[in-house]
């Protein structure tokens, strides 16, 4: 009986250091699952607090493992521990509550097991004693006595208590063989007063630590999963009363921070509407560079910004829009069409010199001149889209499919004072791509608009423009009382040019004769290629007299001169190599509205005199004269007879009287085709 006796009272040490040791386990995971689930601000704060409070006594963050410790968790076999800890693991950091191991904690677990308890220095057989309430010879007899299992001989009887889950360490709990006769009545007092001991203090620890560390769990998780409004009940004014308000805040902040955001993201998207419904639906280079500042000084915050492009002439940088720079340029707002800008010269020259973008800070005085006044600034240079190959738009891209630059998009001062941050550059990058998208695509456009109206051999405008501008002179001179001279342009037997000489020398005979057109002509007058060798010659507020001096000086231009032709050229009948050609010209002249009241009346007009030009003669010009209207009323035109019929002296360059062109038979109109 007394050894069952004695087997009953190892049994209840053993379980009691069981319950203990797992009580402490439960009491260190709740500290550091509440400072893992903190920001990382909180953390320390917390963490002094729960040592502070006892809870623990040590927590480290984002510490390994230390040698000596046990896992309450996952005890691992090894040399004599010194602690026993629990960890807790968040996304970006790694907690751990620890309990040094010492004579005073041995002693509290054997005061609460009624029995000694002896930490061994090892898991196995032989390992000795570590920590023991009892004096150092009897730790180690009863260390020698493992393992066993009930009532041993002599005057100890020893239980070995092995690590496990929840109970890490290695343990021996001993008890004094006695009369168990003379114990009863202590033994059952010691039991109930162990056992409302510890009911006592279960019930503390989860009043008050483990509870409100299990709602600040739960509110945690609540935040996790996006319910940003979840706040801990603040009930107490003690640590964990303090980090439940903190908290609180946090989350508060954090909503606040939230909502900011998804007006801001609603705002910008918003822009990005109103800037792709701009590049999708307008070639207007003004308007959407427009748009895209306005959605970068939105997207930034910033309180002013400018757009300069490339000028392909010069290349200087010309303004093109800006926004809030009024009182921060020497150069009023309106005048910025005006200005221009050296690359390389100060902040905006410098990025688009080097294509590398910029930002930073200016103190006062440190101004360069033609550029804003400001506290802080960010440029970023417009360049072409890097795939760029279109021929239709040379130097949108450099050798090798290099970005060229076209431009900058710089923004000053951000609201609030901040400097412009990585972001903020990263986003305008986005902007001034885009600009450089939409700056390439308006000049492919422009362009191939001007290929598809220009003669490509010549450079002279095409015969479909030719329609559209006469329509228009016509239509402008009529509506505002004015005269409109037409001029119809033939090179003197051009096919023969071309069969002597060949079509070589023929394209290079038709760009000169074009080349000496623009140089005859006015700013206003505008000169197109109708096809093969004929040209027309508009001249708005031009009447008759004013249109054949023009005619006389074009004729005198081409007759004057011989066309250079290449030197290796031979005349096809003599063999011999020939360097220039002798041109002439045939030129009928029309007026609106003496000669026709529509446009293509003027062209017919100014057409059948440059049939009786090459009649008389050719190198000479015929001027149309208005006939009597026919019944139906509407004009027509047949050659003058009068003094503006002439041809050119070859001598004096004066005009000579001819006959006119009008009585007789007219022969038949030749092809002017090559």
């Amino acid at each position: 009986m007394s050894r069952d006796r004695t087997v009953e009272r190892l049994d209840h040490a053993a379980t009691t250091v069981r319950t203990a040791i797992g009580a402490v386990c439960r009491q260190l995971q709740a500290a550091a699952d509440a400072v893992a689930v903190l920001p990382e601000a909180g953390r320390r704060q917390a963490a002094d607090q729960l040592v502070a409070r006892g809870l623990a006594s040590e927590i480290r963050i984002g510490a390994g493992v230390t040698a000596g410790q046990r896992d309450c968790a996952t005890p691992v076999a090894g040399g004599a521990a010194t602690a026993i800890v629990a960890r807790a693991h968040q996304a970006d950091v790694t907690v751990s509550a620890a309990q040094r191991l010492d004579v005073e904690f041995v002693n509290r677990l054997a005061a609460s097991s009624g029995a000694a308890v002896t930490l061994l220095a090892g898991d196995g057989p032989g390992a000795g004693a570590a920590l023991s309430s009892e004096p150092e010879p009897v730790s180690r007899r009863v260390a020698a006595a493992l393992p066993g299992d009930g009532a041993g001989r002599g005057q100890q009887s020893v239980r070995g208590v092995p690590a496990e889950p929840g109970q890490p360490l290695p343990l021996a709990v001993s008890v004094a063989n006695s009369d168990p006769t003379s114990l009863y009545a202590f033994l059952i007092f010691g039991v109930v007063i162990v056992a409302v001991v510890a009911v006592l203090v279960a019930r503390r620890l989860a009043r008050s630590t483990t509870r409100p560390l299990e709602e600040l769990a739960w509110a945690v998780g609540k935040v996790a999963d996006g319910e940003l409004g979840t706040r801990v009940p603040v009930g107490r004014g003690d640590e964990i009363g303090r980090l439940a308000g903190t908290f609180n805040r946090m989350t508060r902040e954090l909503q606040a921070y939230v909502q900011a955001l998804t007006a801001s993201r609603d705002q910008l998207r918003g822009h990005l509407a109103i800037l792709g419904d701009t590049l999708s639906s307008t070639h207007d280079l003004h308007r959407i560079l427009q748009v895209i500042l306005q959605t970068a000084l939105s997207a930034t915050g910033a309180r002013a910004g400018i757009v300069l492009l490339l000028d392909p002439v010069d290349g200087r940088l010309v303004a093109r829009c800006a926004e809030g720079l009024t009182g921060r340029w020497d150069v009023p707002e309106a005048d910025l069409p005006t200005l221009r800008l050296t690359p390389g010269a100060g902040i905006l020259g410098a990025v688009a010199a080097s294509g590398e973008p910029r930002r930073g800070v200016r103190g006062p005085g440190a101004g360069v001149l033609e550029e804003p006044a400001c506290r802080s600034y960010v440029a970023v240079p417009i360049c072409a889209p890097a795939t760029v190959g279109d021929p239709l738009v040379p130097g949108d891209a450099l050798a090798g499919g290099q970005p060229a630059t076209l431009g900058v998009l710089a923004l000053y001062d951000r609201l609030g004072g901040d400097e412009f941050d990585d972001p903020d550059l990263l986003t305008l990058r986005t902007f001034a791509g885009q600009a450089g998208v939409a700056v390439h695509n308006v000049r492919v456009h422009e362009e191939a608009q001007r290929l598809s109206l220009t003669d490509p051999l010549t450079g002279l405008w095409n015969y479909r423009y030719l329609r559209e501008s006469l329509r228009r002179e016509v239509e402008r001179a009529s509506r505002f009382g004015r005269m409109l001279t037409v001029l119809v342009l033939d090179l003197d037997h051009f096919k023969d040019v071309n069969d002597t000489y060949g079509h070589a020398a023929g394209d290079t005979v038709l760009g000169e004769f074009a080349r000496r057109i623009r140089i005859g002509l006015r700013e206003v007058d505008v000169a197109f290629r109708q096809g093969g060798e004929e040209f027309v010659v508009l001249l708005p507020e031009t009447d008759a007299y004013g249109g054949v001096i023009v005619a006389e000086r074009l004729g005198a231009a081409v007759r004057e001169i011989p066309v250079p032709i290449d030197p290796r050229r031979q005349d096809s009948s003599t063999g011999q190599p020939v360097d220039r050609v002798a041109i002439s010209v045939s030129i009928g002249i029309a007026v609106y509205p003496e000669h026709g009241t529509t446009a293509q009346q003027v062209l017919d007009a100014a057409d059948d005199a440059l049939y009786a030009a090459k009649n008389a003669g050719r190198d000479t010009y015929r001027l149309a004269e208005t006939v009597p209207l026919p019944a139906a009323g509407v004009p027509d035109a047949t050659v003058s007879t009068g003094v503006p019929e002439g041809q050119f002296d070859h001598v004096t360059g004066t005009d000579v009287a001819a006959p006119g062109a009008s009585g007789g038979p007219q022969p038949p109109r030749q092809g002017r085709g090559r």
